[in-house]
C-alpha cells in the first residue's frame, strides 16, 4: 500500500559547526520520501519552480517514488536557510523564501484522493487542510509542522490538527505550541487540540510517543559522526 505525501521539494542552504552547503536538494517531501521509500511506494504532491533541476530526483525515481503530482510553478523554487547549534539538536531559521509555494493549491488526482495513508509533511497548514478536504478514504493521517507555522499561522495549524490522527513535532516546537516546558504536559495539551497521538522528536535523545493514556520513549540510534541533521525529522 502506497503513501501519499504532500510537502515541499526545496533548495536548502545549511550551516553546521562542520561545514556548510548552498542550495542543496531539500524539502520535507523529499526527505520523507527518501526514508519511507525503503518500506512502501510513495506518491509526492508538491511544487517546484522553473529553476529546479529535475535530475536531482533521479535517486528517488529509482526507488519507485511517483512524481506525477509534482507541479512546475511560474516562479522560483522554495528555499530555506538555517544554522545548527554545536549540539546539532537546535537550529535557527535564517531565511525562508516561499516563492512558488505562495500560489500553490494542491489538487489531488483521482488516484491520490483514494490513498488510505496520508502524510502531510512540513508545509503551510492551510495547504494541509486543503489536502484533507480532498481525500476520500483516509485510514491514517499524519502531519508535521515547524516553528515558522506555529508563530505565523497558528489558527490554521490548530484547524489542521483538529482533523489529523497523529502530529509529529520536535521538542522545542512542542513547547512553543503548548507553552508548556514539560514534554508530557506539552504532548497532553496538543492532544486536546485534536490528534489522537503526538510524536515528539528529541534529536540525540530519540523520540517520544504521547497518547491520552500512554507515554512511550525510544532512544536514537548512535551515530559516531553527524555533519548535517537536516531532514532527520522528516
Amino acid at each position: 500500500v502506497s503513501i501519499l505525501v504532500v510537502g515541499t521539494v526545496a533548495y536548502d542552504s545549511v550551516r553546521t559547526p562542520y561545514g556548510e552547503v548552498t542550495e542543496a536538494l531539500g524539502g520535507s517531501a523529499t526527505y520523507f520520501s527518501a526514508a519511507a521509500s525503503f518500506f512502501a511506494p510513495i506518491d509526492i504532491v508538491a511544487v517546484v519552480g522553473h529553476d529546479f533541476a529535475h535530475d536531482h530526483l533521479q535517486f528517488l525515481k529509482k526507488r519507485n517514488v511517483d512524481f506525477s503530482g509534482l507541479e512546475i510553478g511560474d516562479g522560483l523554487t522554495f528555499r530555506w536557510a538555517g544554522e545548527y547549534e554545536p549540539n546539532m539538536n537546535d537550529r535557527e531559521t535564517l531565511d525562508t523564501q516561499l516563492n512558488v509555494l505562495l500560489d500553490f493549491k494542491p489538487v489531488l488526482n483521482d488516484t491520490h484522493k483514494k490513498k488510505p495513508f496520508i502524510f502531510l509533511a512540513n508545509i503551510d497548514p492551510e495547504l494541509q487542510s486543503e489536502v484533507l478536504s480532498q481525500v476520500t478514504q483516509p485510514h491514517l493521517t499524519v502531519c508535521d509542522t515547524m516553528d515558522f507555522w506555529i508563530s505565523g499561522k497558528r489558527e490554521a495549524l490548530e484547524d489542521t490538527l483538529s482533523q489529523v490522527d497523529i502530529l509529529i513535532i520536535n521538542d522545542s516546537e512542542a513547547r512553543q505550541l503548548s507553552s508548556e516546558y514539560n514534554l508530557v504536559k506539552a504532548g497532553r495539551y496538543i492532544l486536546k487540540v485534536g490528534p489522537r497521538a503526538v510524536v515528539i522528536k528529541r534529536g540525540e535523545h530519540g523520540a517520544t510517543l504521547v497518547t491520552e493514556d500512554t507515554y512511550f520513549a525510544v532512544p536514537a540510534y548512535p551515530v559516531i559522526s553527524v555533519t548535517d541533521p537536516t531532514g532527520a525529522g522528516d
